[in-house]
């Protein structure tokens, strides 16, 4: 099973490379997949690599529904 996480695109950094954010976490993700990725992007992230660009109307249930995987990974559920 493979499992890609969203990351919002916080500065692109040269070709095929970016910086990107969840949950206050940085890290340089590769982009060759998506070439017309920009900031404030809103992808999915596996092994590194982003590999589909989440549509501006499917990002509040995306975000919804991982802050519920979160919630019960520790122990919370909402």
């Amino acid at each position: 099973m493979c499992l890609a996480v969203p990351h919002r695109i916080i500065r692109l950094l040269g070709p095929g490379e970016a910086l990107a954010e969840v949950r206050g976490v940085r890290r340089h993700i590769r982009t060759e997949c998506l070439p017309s990725v920009e900031e404030g992007d809103t992808v999915l992230v596996h092994a590194g690599f982003a590999i589909e660009k989440v549509l501006p109307r499917q990002e509040e249930e995306l975000a919804s529904l991982w802050e519920e995987i979160y919630a019960l990974s520790e122990g919370n559920p909402s």
